[in-house]
């Protein structure tokens, strides 16, 4: 491994405090430090796991305070064309669940960023829920998002999920209407995700207009930070959402620039310069911090 990708260090939190999850640790840091959080979404094993490893240590290192890792399937509903791309070639690099666990084991030997897991529900029934939690906790996984897993049949996994601090992420979407964002809010911990839009994941050039109302209804209905995701690829974009926001979440732009620049010498720097440029409108004045929500 050249000097570029041997990103290996500590951390300043040090190890795991067992009674407290990484995600509201880093929620409430932030908000002491007047910031709002840059969640960046990469799919594990893109092109492989050892780049993997190493994408989140520079995604860190640039800014990063999150990290989804989208745990690659053959039939994702919720992505568009580069997500799916992505999926295709991890899932050829001989990427699965129980190797994605192993990457988080290393990646922990050098890092406490919190780290998510965004997979489909299938993938996790074929493991086992309970060796799923299991394992999770043990490699040092901090929550996880599936969104093909409705609220009303959440129960078994959040379950064994909270038993090891592990968070259920709710997500939820213009669509889902006042009650039910409610109902799904109550049954989540860690964060909400507002998907900003209807449809697929994906690079858009515009945000919808309903943003500022969609957002005011899921903050007025939340005592957990409110994050936003789905087509946020620019730091202007990222700058107008997160008025309305804790977090903002990145996920397509990276994976492109991950398909378009892996096994360049420069690839590396490439993405820091990325995320870097996309965290620093999130780094707040004083007087602009008053909308940040205070973790519980």
């Amino acid at each position: 491994m050249d000097r570029e990708t041997a990103f290996i260090y500590k951390t300043e939190e040090g190890n795991r405090d067992p009674l407290q999850n990484r995600i509201s640790g880093k929620f409430g840091k932030l908000r002491g430090e007047n910031k709002k959080a840059l969640v960046t979404f990469i799919t594990a094993g893109d092109p492989d796991l050892e780049t993997t490893v190493n994408l989140v240590l520079t995604l860190e290192r640039a800014g990063a305070d999150i990290i989804e890792l989208g745990v690659p399937y053959s039939d994702p509903l919720a992505d568009g064309p580069v997500i799916q791309q992505a999926s295709q070639r991890a899932l050829k690099s001989g990427t699965c669940l129980s190797k994605i666990f192993k990457a988080v084991s290393l990646i922990r030997q050098q890092t406490q960023i919190p780290i998510i897991l965004m997979t489909y529900y299938n993938p996790l029934l074929r493991y086992g829920l309970e060796k799923v939690a299991a394992d999770a906790a043990l490699s040092g996984v901090d929550g996880f998002i599936v969104p093909d897993l409705p609220m009303e049949e959440s129960g078994a996994l959040k379950v064994k999920l909270s038993l090891l601090n592990i968070s259920l992420i709710p997500l939820v979407a213009p669509t889902s209407g006042a009650e039910r964002i409610k109902r799904i809010i109550a049954g989540g911990s860690g964060f909400v995700y507002c998907v900003s839009l209807t449809g697929v994941t994906g690079v858009r050039e515009g945000l919808p207009d309903n943003l500022k109302e969609f957002t005011g209804l899921v903050r007025g209905a939340s005592s957990i930070p409110v994050a936003v995701g789905f087509g946020i690829s620019t730091p202007q974009q990222v700058a107008a959402v997160s008025q309305y926001c804790d977090a903002v979440i990145v996920g397509s732009a990276l994976v492109k620039t991950i398909g378009e620049k892996a096994g360049m010498p420069e690839f590396y720097n490439i993405i820091y310069r990325l995320v870097k440029s996309l965290k620093e409108p999130l780094i707040l004045r004083k007087e602009d911090s008053a909308g940040l929500r205070e973790v519980k």
